[in-house]
């Protein structure tokens, strides 16, 4: 009886202390990378740091949690997305879709969003530090009090 208990005891703290499981889908990841193309797909937690994503088709992917840092996303379309909790840290998202997008606690420092449009996004508590938005569309945007004074 003792035995079973430790074995119980054992396995419940392996399982409290585990690492939180991501949801990504590893073959969305894998179209992504091969297509570029990966609509409604489920990208959460994903780590694609670095990726070269120009042009890519992510509308309404879950892509929250996600590691974008340094990702090229230009001219991606990520309408209606969910970025929330993502890291894009150094991102170029330049002309690029991001219409009603949630950004919801991204980290968008150093992020270039150049005539990115932001129409409808959520940026709720993003970090925005030394964010480039030259001609980025930011129309009824949710926008964390450091991006009012740079809206264009």
């Amino acid at each position: 009886m003792k035995s079973t208990l430790l074995k119980i005891t054992a396995v419940s703290i392996t399982l409290l202390c585990a690492s939180p499981a991501f949801a990504q889908n590893p073959t969305h990841i894998n179209k992504l990378i091969e297509t570029n193309l990966c609509a409604a797909c489920n990208l959460a937690g994903a780590d694609l740091s670095g990726a070269h994503l120009i042009g890519a088709d992510l509308r309404n992917a879950d892509l929250s949690g996600a590691n974008l840092q340094d990702v090229n996303l230009e001219g991606a379309d990520l309408t209606g997305a969910n970025l929330q909790n993502a890291n894009l840290r150094g991102a170029f998202i330049n002309s690029a879709t991001l219409t009603r997008t949630n950004l919801e606690g991204v980290n968008l420092t150093d992020a270039n969003l150049s005539f990115a449009n932001l129409t409808d996004a959520d940026l709720t508590a993003a970090n925005v530090s030394n964010i480039n938005l030259i001609g980025a569309n930011l129309q009824d945007a949710v926008m964390p009090k450091e991006m009012l004074g740079l809206a264009q």
